[in-house]
């Protein structure tokens, strides 16, 4: 098994492992971030060009640094390879190059987009873009269309991850959608106005990284911070009907996949459990999904309500205590 040794840490993995591979395994600040890899599509990633890390050994037989940063998605581990990740300054400059390149024409739509809170580009601009713009030219703009009963096509804010068309070959019948067009006119859209409308569509939506695909049943319901993640499950004909569903109060807003620490769906859910199952009986409930990712909603998670309650009881008991 090749050994790689990734910001100083070491991991023997097997063979075929790529660099982001391996850093998962390792955990914490060694992992590169990834808008475009999804470990459950095939094919994914290489165009984002987020994760991009410096070899600065190719391995034991040949020791040389790859001249160029690469995708640490795409590029596999040597035995013996060193790779710098957060320790290397020339990374972290150009990995602000290209989160500047994924914001020129992203719009500022956070106030408004139903995917503030849990938005991959809003955490990867946070943690490693610039506070101000460079680009002066005119930015492009769609119009929202709607690509069926259930989807909302905002293109204005695509970053071009292509997950959701990977999506469309792999996990549904009959794509109907992909990129038109070249250079910076592409764009993702259906073709001659086609809706989707296979049973697995909806999981483009839970697969988009940034607000561009957005569930019209949950569009301006509420924020995902003011909502309880619960895990659920049915007895589903169709997918495993396992879910994740968002209620708030007693109605349940919307239904997702059940997503792994990285942001990924761990299993595809069919449309009717996804859009047709909004009501708490149609469900059973197995308790509170703990949200990993560092956003928001997790720094906001309503599994510290509970405790913060508990503490200011006990404040409040103490003080009239104290009175008497």
């Amino acid at each position: 098994m090749p050994k790689v040794t990734i910001d100083g840490q070491s991991i023997e993995v097997p063979d075929g492992t790529t660099i982001l591979q391996a850093a998962r395994m390792i955990g914490g600040e060694n992992v590169p971030p990834a808008m475009c890899y999804h470990s459950k599509l095939k094919t994914s990633g290489g165009y984002c060009r987020t994760c991009i890390v410096k070899v600065s050994k190719g391995s034991d037989k040949d020791p040389r640094p790859m001249p160029k940063l690469v995708p640490s998605c795409r590029t596999t581990v040597m035995d013996g390879m060193e790779v710098q990740n957060n320790t290397s300054p020339e990374v972290l400059e150009a990995r602000r190059g290209v989160v500047e390149f994924l914001l020129i024409n992203h719009p500022l739509d956070c106030p408004v987009c139903d995917q503030a809170g849990e938005c991959h580009l809003q955490d990867l601009g946070y943690e490693n873009g610039a506070a101000n713009t460079r680009y002066d030219f005119k930015r492009r703009k769609f119009k929202q269309i709607d690509i069926g009963p259930y989807i909302k096509l905002h293109m204005t804010r695509c970053i071009m991850c292509f997950r959701c068309v990977k999506v469309a070959d792999q996990i549904t019948d009959n794509r109907v959608h992909g990129m038109l067009n070249r250079g910076d006119a592409s764009e993702i859209s259906t073709y001659i106005e086609n809706v989707i409308s296979n049973d697995f569509s909806g999981n483009v939506i839970d697969v988009c990284p940034v607000g561009a695909l957005t569930d019209r049943t949950f569009r301006f319901k509420s924020r995902v911070w003011f909502t309880k993640p619960m895990d659920a499950h049915r007895n589903c004909t169709k997918c495993s009907g396992k879910v994740t569903l968002w209620e708030k109060g007693e109605e349940v807003l919307r239904v997702t996949t059940r997503k792994d620490k990285w942001g990924e769906s761990e299993e595809w859910i069919c449309n009717e459990c996804r859009f047709e199952k909004k009501h708490i009986n149609d469900w059973v409930v197995e308790g509170p999904r703990h949200i990993d990712p560092h956003s928001v909603i997790s720094l906001n998670h309503y599994e510290n309500v509970a405790a913060k309650l508990k503490l200011d009881i006990a404040k409040q008991q103490k003080q009239l205590a104290s009175k008497k």
